[in-house]
């Protein structure tokens, strides 16, 4: 992209940093480590923790408070081992872990690794004051580049009295010191669901409102088998039902009144109905750019009609999933460093610097039990990209190893193959701890690695694993029946 000068730092302008980055969480510490190693100055701007969102309020209290609950479940699921059991979860000893995986909320391992690895850690509030400009607090601060990494923020829906009732978002909840006697979830996506687990688990009596199946970004068995699971575990799942009136009374007790006349009463709501990107006062309207919406990046995570100016992360909406934002900081640093250098970058897919798999080979995993893992592209996705595909789907119970891992046959796994190339483009697996079945897909697609070559990646027995076998068995011999655990 040329340079404009309305958005460019002039090249003889002095500067304080080569790369100034606003958010110190994963995304944002991404971009700036691997800068650094490229040789950069780099100084990172955090107005809270650093580390963010995903160490102190997401993805590690959260799986914190989850892990606990699967490992008893997995356990009285075998006999012999669900015998020994003879009580529950201990609440106190597991909140105290999730503790110490958030560091009691301090950040000073994380700025001592800052300091480690050549990053220069300013605490404020950062916004952008002019082309390559920063300010924080009083002070500006120059750069050849700025990467935002701001990550994302909550949306409250409009639903009367719903603010006033002072319901959790996802930080209040995975940071409770309290589990709450009854819990309401609005919401049937990955954090609502991971909660109610985690929450029912613990102890509480949990509701949750989906207005549509639970997990629909998925394939539709995914969020079916979790919905029976859940409801299994004590969990009252509603489809449909919408809020129209909330209320919290002088005792704390929220209500929650129903389209239908229905009225749900509990000590906590738990809102976890979607996210937006967090641009809020970051000076973006003085550059001429939407301050309200996504920042649209080209795959070297370059915002759109400037040439100083990047976004990694949920900030840019491309995927909200940390492993993604990571990926993408590790792609804009290696763009930023070489277009500073006056390196070629290319933008090609599958170049250093360019964050192809955003659009192709996307893993994702819903840590409920079962556990929901997928990559790349569902059914329905490939279906109306128009792609001429093939779909393999079978019972995780087709495999010995399954079997003997969790004594159970609630699973299933599914590959959707592009028949042009032959090569898997989208593969989901739903079961106890199937997230460690994941990465091997996300290989086979990024690789793009024939259904014939992947003939011969034989998986050991009797390992889960052994589901790509019976999958490819079903692609190669469709008409021949697997035989179950052989």
């Amino acid at each position: 992209m040329p340079e404009s000068p309305e958005t460019a730092m002039p090249a003889n302008a002095e500067r304080d940093y080569d790369l100034i980055v606003l958010g110190a969480g994963p995304a944002g510490e991404n971009v700036a480590d691997y800068a650094t190693k490229r040789g950069l100055r780099v100084a990172i701007v955090e107005s809270e923790l650093v580390g963010g969102e995903c160490s102190y309020w997401a993805c590690m209290p959260s799986k914190a408070l989850l892990r606990s609950g699967h490992a008893l479940r997995a356990a009285r699921r075998l006999p012999g081992a669900r015998e020994a059991i003879t009580g529950g979860l201990d609440v106190e000893a597991v909140l105290a872990r999730r503790d110490s995986f958030t560091s009691n909320w301090s950040d000073a391992g994380q700025v001592d690794w800052l300091a480690s690895a050549g990053i220069e850690l300013i605490r404020g509030h950062g916004s952008l004051a002019a082309p390559g400009l920063v300010q924080v607090g009083d002070r500006q601060y120059s750069a050849c580049a700025v990467a935002l990494a701001t990550g994302s923020v909550p949306v409250l829906p409009a639903i009367p009295g719903l603010a006033e009732a002072n319901p959790w978002g996802t930080r209040e909840a995975t940071a409770t010191a309290q589990v709450p006697p009854r819990l309401i979830i609005i919401g049937g996506g990955v954090a609502g669901t991971e909660l109610a687990f985690a929450f029912s688990s613990l102890g509480s009596e949990v509701t949750m409102l989906s207005r549509g199946a639970l997990l629909s970004r998925e394939e539709p068995f995914a969020g079916e088998l979790v919905s029976a699971a859940l409801s299994g575990e004590g969990v009252q799942v509603r489809f449909g039902d919408t809020p129209v009136r909330v209320a919290r009374d002088g005792q704390g007790i929220v209500s929650v009144h129903l389209e239908d006349g229905t009225q749900l009463r509990a000590e906590e709501l738990l809102v976890s109905t979607g996210r937006r990107p967090n641009t809020k006062g970051l000076g973006l309207e003085a550059l001429g750019l939407d301050p309200h919406g996504a920042l649209s990046v080209d795959d070297t995570m370059r915002v759109a009609g400037t040439d100083w100016l990047y976004a990694v992360g949920d900030v840019n909406s491309r995927s909200l999933l940390t492993h993604q934002g990571k990926y993408q900081g590790r792609a804009a640093a290696e763009a930023i460093a070489a277009r500073l250098e006056g390196a070629p970058v290319s933008g090609e897919p599958w170049a250093k610097h360019a964050a192809t798999a955003d659009h192709a080979a996307v893993p994702r995993v819903v840590f409920s039990d079962p556990e929901v893992a997928a990559v790349g592209l569902t059914e329905h996705e490939a279906r109306g990209k128009g792609l001429d595909i093939r779909v393999v789907e079978l019972d995780l119970g087709a495999v010995a190893g399954a079997s003997l891992h969790a004594d159970a046959t609630a699973g299933r796994a599914k590959l959707v193959v592009e028949q042009t190339r032959q090569v898997v483009i989208g593969a989901t697996f739903v079961g106890q701890d199937v997230s460690e079945l994941l990465h091997a897909a996300t290989i086979a697609i990024v690789g793009e690695v024939s259904m014939n070559r992947l003939w011969h990646a034989v998986p050991a027995y009797p390992t889960v694993s052994e589901i790509w076998l019976r999958l490819l068995e079903g692609y190669h011999y469709p008409a021949i029946t697997v035989a179950s655990g052989s």
